[in-house]
């Protein structure tokens, strides 16, 4: 072996150039380093072991003293910490988290039954077995943000229906209310309702005369998905009414598993059902309704007739003209010009009857009493489009009877027909004949609404309640008649939604027909003989009035449904949280 391979260290032996000799001293630890002078060692002999002649310039020289603090490392750094710091243990800062997440000290184990946000608005939990319109009503209501999350069984397949499908059977079933006659608010809650039960909590109805939309939103992230519908032709069918709540109740029903398509199903077969009663029942009703309307008046036998007659013969041409395409408001006049007709007829034939009472019957077939409570009860519960739209078509009707009218009377004065505006209508002293007048003129109502067989007897007692109450006020108290129609008109609207909350319907069949015996029709005969006999004072005057009866007869009707959702609380739903109010634009 060489000097050369003797000086060169093994492979097991070699050591990091940064290191330390071995012989260097390492002092205690000092704040302040002292480097003496340091003098060149003599170079080692050859064949010596205990160090490697080839150094680094790394290396610390001899003689160097370093401060050194037990096991720590002999390299220091400006930020290292001193001596006598205490540093707080490390913690690891919260992930980034979202605007939309949960907060940190929520527990769900903890969370209330139902939000109930800072102003107070108690909590509200619904139970079952009340009526699907009242529990939907009462979350309708409420904004998005306070309405309880309601344990909710899904009707659906297993990975769930389209949502574009959900709300357009939920638009579909919302056009067949609105184009029946149901209110603004009732054709929203039964769109909720069919939302809620495909799971589609967060959605919102709206409801217009002539359009209807809705919206859902997934969750507050994503983006909403919205249909709307037109509702371009209105139909009056009760029936169809009810199978359309039926469908409604059963979808709302969680021990009731609907699927999408068999609510499809069901919703065709609505629509292509026909119509309980034939035309010519139709005709034939709204004779024996104009005739038992002006034996309500103090008709008799001949003016019976007559009014019938005039009545049935001013069907058919509306229905002539209706087939023709003509506006509803041309099939209005002329369906008003037969009973006058026939009334001015018998004046100048000098026939010993009340002509005004053949009018005046001929009018009640022909009042629109149906869209006028739609229209004020859509305005007083804070839908003021649709309600305003509602009265405008009332209004328009009520121009068309009166053009029609008002052309016979004209007419008939030219002819020298002796109609007296200022004698009234004399009630004679039959009480029990003309309680039955009015049951017979709500009957045949019913049959021109095409209500259910089922419904007819219950609506026909109704309307002779309402008939009973009207004339004890008015004839045997001696009440002012608006006060009168109003009471009775409540009493109606109390009786309908008591009979619709048994039997889970709709009001509208048990309400309607009812209040016919309470329409004005003899002040708006009145009003427009005045008018055409140029007393336009007095045929003012009389108008007003019978506005003003149409009115407290849709105010009692709504004063009365409300009255009963009053008293009678929904169970579970608390003492201050029964029923929320209606839409209102002041902060009441």
């Amino acid at each position: 072996m060489t000097d050369a391979e003797d000086r060169k260290p093994q492979s097991d032996e070699a050591r990091s150039a940064f290191k330390a000799p071995a012989d260097s001293s390492v002092t205690q630890a000092t704040q302040v380093i002292q480097v003496p002078k340091v003098t060149p060692a003599a170079p080692a002999a050859p064949g010596t072991d205990s160090e490697s002649s080839t150094t680094s310039e790394f290396a610390v020289p001899e003689g160097l003293a370093l401060p050194r603090a037990g096991s720590e490392s002999e390299a220091t750094s400006e930020f290292a910490i001193p001596d006598g710091l205490t540093v707080p243990e490390h913690t690891v800062p919260e992930a980034e988290g979202s605007a939309f997440s949960l907060p940190s000290t929520y527990s769900a184990r903890q969370a209330p039954a139902a939000f109930t946000p800072p102003g107070g608005i108690p909590a509200v939990s619904l139970t079952k077995d009340i009526p699907w319109q009242d529990r939907m009503r009462t979350m309708l209501r409420m904004p998005v943000a306070e309405r309880p999350a309601l344990e909710t069984v899904p009707k659906t397949e297993e990975e769930g229906p389209a949502v574009p499908r959900v709300l357009d059977l939920t638009l579909r079933i919302g056009e067949l209310l609105l184009a029946g006659g149901e209110g603004a608010e009732d054709v929203e809650t039964a769109m909720f309702a069919v939302c809620r039960s495909y799971g589609l909590d967060r959605c919102e109805p709206t409801v217009t005369f002539t359009l209807l939309s809705i919206s859902y939103q997934p969750s507050l992230v994503d983006d909403p998905v919205s249909a709307q519908r037109t509702v371009r032709r209105r139909g009056t069918d009760y029936t169809r009414l009810a199978a359309v709540f039926q469908l409604v109740d059963d979808l709302s029903d969680p021990e009731t598993h609907v699927s999408l398509e068999e609510a499809y199903r069901r919703l065709a077969e609505i629509r292509r059902n026909r119509h309980p009663y034939p035309g010519w029942a139709l005709t034939g009703a709204a004779g024996l309704l104009a005739g038992a309307a002006s034996v309500l008046v103090g008709g008799d036998l001949i003016v019976f007739v007559a009014a019938a007659f005039g009545a049935m013969l001013g069907d058919r041409l509306a229905w002539l003209c209706a087939g023709r395409g003509l506006p509803e408001f041309y099939q209005f006049t002329v369906a008003a010009m037969p009973p006058a007709a026939l009334g001015v007829a018998l004046t100048v034939a000098h026939v010993d009857v009340k002509a005004s009472a053949v009018i005046t019957g001929g009018l009640f077939a022909l009042l629109p009493g149906r869209a006028l409570v739609a229209g004020v009860q859509d305005g007083l519960t804070g839908f003021y489009i649709t309600a305003s739209a509602r009265l405008l078509e009332v209004m328009y009707f009520f121009v068309g009877i009166v053009t029609g009218v008002l052309v016979v009377l004209y007419f008939g004065v030219k002819l020298g027909a002796q109609l007296n505006p200022d004698v009234a209508l004399g009630v004679n002293e039959q009480p029990v004949v003309q309680i039955l007048a009015s049951m017979l003129l709500s009957l045949t109502f019913a049959v021109l609404l095409q209500q259910e067989r089922s419904t007819v007897l219950l609506v026909t007692l109704n309307g002779g309640v309402a008939w009973v109450v009207y004339g004890a006020m008015h004839y045997v108290a001696d009440i002012s008649p608006v006060a009168s129609t109003a009471v009775a008109a409540g009493l109606v609207g109390l009786f309908g939604q008591l009979l619709s909350r048994y039997r889970f319907a709709s009001a509208l069949p048990y309400t309607t027909a009812a209040i016919g015996p309470l329409l004005p029709g003899s002040a708006t005969y009145f009003g427009l003989l005045s008018i055409a006999q140029n007393n336009i004072d007095k045929g003012l005057v009389s108008l007003a009035k019978a506005v003003s009866l149409a009115m407290a007869i849709a105010i009692g009707v709504n004063l009365g449904s409300e009255i009963s959702r009053l008293f009678l609380r929904l169970p579970g739903a608390g003492s201050a949280a029964g029923r929320r109010a209606a839409k209102r634009t002041r902060g009441f």
